[in-house]
């Protein structure tokens, strides 16, 4: 029954239309949004600027569940609803990060392993108390001269598995993030090879963890060409390149893909999804977690002013609404002209 359950959890993830937001930044990640649009990251600012994005009139059309911070999960809006409610009350399914951070892998220069593991079913527990109905867990790897090595993808994957056994063991659907960067001026075909080699080695280890593959949902990269690339793959090239490798090594057992954005503008990420979905039929939901490729527009409306809540969560619906529409490859350039309340 647990599973089934869970199942449907994963499932209303990626419902048809909807996508996950990505509002989970840590501390030092928030800092620097907020520093950008000179507005100091107090308590009072991040739960100010949270509140634009949770109380957006008719998010829950478009988005099916936020991943929260452990700061965030415990904070409340103006009228006293914790946000875990404020979302409830939309439709939304509310999530929490639970990982604490990817640190340098000793013996390993260039490379990052994720810690949190420790302690982390007593944390899961307390998160299912306060609301959370999924989590996520993200792993980093970086492509560069001799890395990724086979050590560093195996020691991501090991921790990952064991994650997500402890999600679902704590009735949490887990969200499984092995994010290749695309830092680097690697080719889109490199970027290729290091992902599936990531897959493969994430799905050996959740099979070796017994974890149900029904009960949870991929965050994946999208197949890129490297950021300093003088060659970058045209917006066809990476929808084909990523769907082909996804085919390769995600079991059509998994419900969804929930694609991050990953260093993508915001229109470069929901054109990506758009054109992903008017390719062949694939055997789960291609959705999207998107963080800065939902958020950057509603910052730079908010600007840190009350005077400017309004303005914020039009640029959020607006941003939500295309990403919506990505889900069916129905988006068009024009859209981005439109008013958000069209």
């Amino acid at each position: 029954m647990k599973n089934e359950n869970l199942e449907s959890v994963a499932r209303k993830l990626v419902a048809e239309g909807k996508g996950i937001l990505a509002a989970d930044e840590s501390s030092p990640t928030i800092e620097k949004r907020l520093k950008s649009i000179g507005v100091p990251s107090t308590e009072e600012n991040r739960r100010a600027y949270r509140e634009v994005l949770f109380t957006t009139a008719g998010a829950g059309d478009f988005i099916s569940g936020v991943i929260l911070f452990e700061e965030t999960i415990r904070q409340k809006t103006r009228d006293g609803r914790t946000f875990v409610e404020a979302l409830e009350q939309q439709g939304i399914i509310p999530g929490i990060k639970v990982d604490k951070g990817a640190k340098a892998m000793a013996n390993f220069p260039g490379e990052k392993v994720t810690e949190g593991l420790d302690g982390l079913r007593e944390r899961l527990a307390e998160y299912r108390q306060l609301g959370a109905r999924f989590a996520k867990w993200r792993a980093v790897i970086t492509i560069g001269e001799n890395i990724p090595t086979r050590t560093c993808i195996e020691a991501n994957a090991e921790a990952l598995a064991r994650y997500a056994a402890l999600c679902q063991e704590a009735d949490l659907v887990p969200i499984v993030e092995p994010e290749v960067l695309m830092d680097g001026a690697h080719t889109i075909e490199r970027h290729f090879g290091v992902t599936q080699q990531t897959l493969e080695s994430v799905f050996h280890a959740l099979y070796e963890h017994r974890v149900v593959l029904e009960a949870m949902l991929l965050k994946p990269n999208m197949v890129l060409s490297g950021k300093d690339c003088s060659q970058q793959a045209s917006v066809q090239e990476v929808a084909e390149a990523t769907v082909r490798c996804m085919k390769r090594v995600v079991p059509a057992a998994v419900p969804g893909l929930v694609f991050l954005s990953g260093g993508q503008s915001d229109v470069e990420a929901t054109e990506h999804l758009n054109v992903m979905n008017r390719l062949d039929q694939a055997p789960w939901q291609l959705s999207f977690s998107y963080g800065r490729a939902l958020q950057a527009p509603v910052l730079k409306a908010w600007k840190g002013d009350p005077a400017n809540v309004a303005d914020a969560q039009r640029a959020f619906h607006h941003r939500a609404l295309c990403n919506s529409k990505a889900r069916f490859g129905k988006y068009t350039e024009d859209m981005e002209t439109a008013k958000a309340a069209a």
